[in-house]
């Protein structure tokens, strides 16, 4: 086996070590299998081209068709001719499951069962890195760059992925990498020759190299250093060496750690209440005839860098669910309930909306669970997405004077511990003591946080507020007064709990418009966020300190009234204004409030379809941009021919010239004035010659001498072609300036220039004549070689560069530091 079939070889089994990674995304080793098998053919392919002795180009095609007979094979379907053929049909089955796994990315949470989709663009994926490998290792020689293509390989589970992953894949993928390198330097070795020692000694091929010890200390140094690093600095994250699975990040809808059941409540509410269109995600019917809102996610812990939700526990969702933590049933007037809920493929998270204290869930596997502490219906390894269930629960009525009596807790009691922890901001604690002053009971005190954000005090809706919740972020928004629900609730919580009082932050949807033969439809611009206060004996009762005015669907109580329009009924939902959403007064086409500037008064609908999406100004740009470049080598070539026609013009006048005989067909003028400038003149014309045949395919041979260039020219293009004599002329003008004293003067060149060029070009097939025009070979060769030049340049510079820097670190040998 030779040494190019043997790194083929290794490149495809380096390519499927890196590929070790994909494991954590799906939940079985199908991808593994139709994978394999695509960078198998891939392999096999490169391996045939090169036993044919195939150019690259060769090599390339045939990757890329076993890649494509291996797709055909395996997804194809009955749209192949004969099972490996691909059709139109084909093509068009490939766009569909293109666009079902993006559909499947949507809905699906790792790991992922045996998907058609995902599995589709996994066997992409690896063939394509397999021809790429190939190419780079084989093909160019340079295994250093396929690092390239598998480190996309690498991105895809940590992009998943929010928090630490099994770490034994990445090492496998590592490990492939490797060989490849040292199965090229291998390779290179042999290839040079046998190795000696400096005592003469043969050194064999597989045998390290006398500094190899030093290379591997200092490999294992800078290892432990990267290693080591991130746990020394505190701003780095420690990794896989903290905690598995653990922590305080979040991830994004549908995606996570295995086991976590966490999103980021707060960038999936900021990211959905800013989107331009209406998505519907919930539909809901219920008995209960006064409902509060549905809630599907808490931010329970707060650190510096603001709130965040804890890893849920519980028990499966079944018939008989345990009582919500803290809420005495028998002490409080409860209205039962019952509803039903429709997921759509819009809510797609590891969550499921549901009212406060569900007593019993039905329809839903035992994927899901429910946290009693949260009140939140969870799972590990599923989505919500296109779900439907039931459950049972329990609303609960408090009014103030029964939450005026709630005692307070005690230091030790848990939920007093663990809720009322809260960063010391001194301009959040001035303002909470100066409203709680002199209050008696913790309702009051809360009433008093509460009552604080209301348009009296110059609070305003602005949902293009910046998004966050740490502690200069609740200040910030305290001095500007402005922001949406998601500020609005973390505001209070923190400032509750600087009174010492628990408090956290639930995410949901509010009522929404009106029932439509008892069925709710809620859409992304019902998505809200409250504050959730516990009083000892009541629970975790709500307060929702957003303005009414605009939240569609708001739902002010007895205990927590609407503070800008406290004649409003208790409990009563009222219509109201918020980004997107209309006055009820009005029809479909009614007014609405700017969402930018929620207090810029009434204007027009807003017509979201005059704003374009980001991705067609991009689209636009890159396609100006590939103009650009297609049409830069004939501007190119077009400014050529124009600077050495001028030349050739502005030296035809003014020089003095004498007549000679060439031929009794051709007159030629002798210069006697400035020789120089003919010459150079002369040279431009041939150029201008040798450019044109380059363009049009014709064989230039640098050795020829310009007689038996344009004699050849002449055979080959322009036999019978009244250009002839101009050609000849052209040599000799050439002839002339290379070796007589005497130079022809270039007064005739130009047009000889231009007829010859209309003769090679009239001579030429039709395509032959548009790449001459749009895409000049003369041009690209002209550019490769000055490339090339430069290349070479700047590695000869890198040499010296380096033997100074030998010279300078000699004395700082490896081996004798790390001895």
């Amino acid at each position: 086996m030779n040494s190019r079939r043997h790194l083929g070889l290794v490149a495809g089994g380096a390519t499927i070590l890196a590929s070790a990674p994909i494991s954590q995304i799906f939940a079985g080793w199908s991808w593994l299998f139709e994978g394999g098998l695509m960078v198998a053919m891939v392999t096999g392919a490169a391996l045939g081209a090169r036993s044919l002795r195939g150019r690259l180009w060769a090599q390339l095609l045939a990757m890329l068709a076993a890649l494509l007979v291996g797709l055909t094979w395996l997804f194809g379907g009955d749209t192949a001719i004969g099972g490996l053929i691909p059709s139109p049909d084909t093509f068009t089955h490939f766009g569909s499951l293109f666009a079902l796994a993006g559909e499947e990315v949507q809905k699906s949470y790792v790991p992922v069962p045996d998907l058609d989709g995902l599995l589709f663009v996994s066997a992409l994926g690896m063939g394509a890195v397999a021809i790429i490998v190939d190419l780079c290792a084989v093909g160019l020689r340079r295994p250093a760059l396929a690092g390239l293509p598998m480190l996309a390989i690498y991105s895809v589970p940590v992009a998943v992925y929010i928090d630490s992953v099994n770490p034994i894949p990445f090492v496998i993928a590592a490990v492939g990498f490797l060989w490849l390198l040292v199965s090229d330097n291998v390779d290179r070795v042999r290839r040079f020759g046998r190795r000696f020692t400096g005592e003469g000694r043969g050194v064999d091929v597989w045998e390290p190299s006398p500094l190899a010890s030093a290379g591997r200390r200092l490999a294992v140094v800078g290892v432990l250093v990267a290693v080591a690093l991130p746990l020394a600095v505190p701003a780095m994250s420690a990794g896989w060496l903290g905690e598995f699975g653990s922590g305080d990040g979040l991830g994004q809808a549908g995606k996570g750690p295995r086991g976590s059941g966490r999103v980021d409540l707060f960038a999936e509410l900021s990211g959905r209440l800013k989107q331009a269109g209406v998505q519907d995600m919930v539909k809901v019917t219920t008995n209960d005839p006064d409902p509060f809102y549905m809630r599907f996610g808490v931010a329970d812990q707060i650190s510096g860098g603001g709130f965040a939700s804890h890893q849920p526990t519980g028990q499966p969702v079944s018939d008989d669910l345990p009582d919500p933590a803290g809420l005495d049933l028998s002490a409080v007037r409860t209205q039962a309930a019952t509803a039903r809920v429709e997921i759509t493929e819009n809510f797609a998270m590891p969550l499921l909306p549901v009212y406060s204290a569900p007593t019993s869930v039905r329809g839903l596997d035992a994927a899901w669970s429910y946290d009693p502490s949260l009140q939140i219906v969870y799972s590990q390894r599923s989505n919500s997405a296109e779900l439907s269930y039931e459950f049972d629960y329990v609303r609960a009525e408090f009014t103030p004077d029964q939450l005026r009596t709630a005692p307070t807790m005690a230091a030790s009691d848990a939920n007093q511990r663990d809720y009322s922890r809260v960063p010391e901001v001194p301009e959040v604690r001035t303002l909470v003591n100066k409203l709680v002053e002199g209050k008696a009971n913790n309702y009051d005190r809360v009433r008093a946080l509460y009552d604080y954000f209301s348009a009296k005090n110059d609070f305003k809706y602005d949902v293009a507020a910046p998004a966050g919740t740490s502690g200069a972020a609740i200040v910030d928004f305290l001095n500007n007064k402005r922001g949406f629900c998601e500020q609005y609730a973390a505001a209070l919580a923190w400032m509750v709990r600087t009174a010492d009082i628990p408090a956290r932050v639930a995410f949901g949807f509010t009522l929404g418009g009106s029932a439509d033969n008892g069925v709710r439809t809620l859409t992304n611009r019902n998505l809200h966020a409250w504050t959730e206060v516990y009083f000892s004996g009541f629970g975790w009762v709500p307060f929702d300190a957003t303005p009414s005015t605009y939240v569609v669907g708001s739902a002010p109580t007895a205990w927590a009234p609407d503070v800008d329009a406290p004649e409003e009924t208790p409990g009563q939902p009222r219509p109201s204004l918020s980004p997107g959403a209309t006055d009820g007064s009005a029809g479909p086409g009614g007014p609405t409030r700017d969402p930018i500037d929620p207090d810029g008064g009434f204007a027009g609908p807003i017509n979201l379809e005059t704003e374009l999406p980001t991705w067609v100004w991009v689209a636009s740009g890159g396609v100006l941009v590939l103009l650009v470049l297609l049409v830069t080598p004939a501007l190119r070539r077009l400014t050529l021919r124009r600077r050495r026609s001028a030349r050739a013009a502005a030296t035809a006048t003014g020089d003095g010239f004498a007549t000679v005989g060439v031929s009794p067909a051709d007159l030629t003028m002798t210069v006697v004035g400035d020789t120089d400038v003919a010459r150079r003149q002369a040279h431009a014309a041939w150029d201008e010659l040798i450019d044109t045949m380059i363009d049009h395919r014709l064989v230039v041979d640098p050795a020829e001498t310009p007689r038996a260039t344009v004699e050849r020219l002449i055979s080959t293009a322009l036999p019978a072609s009244p250009a002839v004599e101009q050609a000849r002329l052209l040599g000799l003008a050439e002839e002339r300036a290379r070796y007589a004293p005497v130079p022809l003067s270039a007064e005739r060149l130009a047009p000889a220039v231009r007829e010859v060029r209309q003769a090679i070009a009239g001579e030429a097939d039709r395509g032959v004549r548009l790449t001459a025009l749009l895409m000049p070979p003369s041009v690209l060769l002209r550019w490769r070689n000055a490339t090339y030049t430069g290349f070479t340049a700047l590695s000869a510079r890198t040499a010296r560069l380096s033997e100074v820097l030998m010279r300078v670190l000699r004395p700082l040998r490896p081996r004798r530091l790390l001895r």
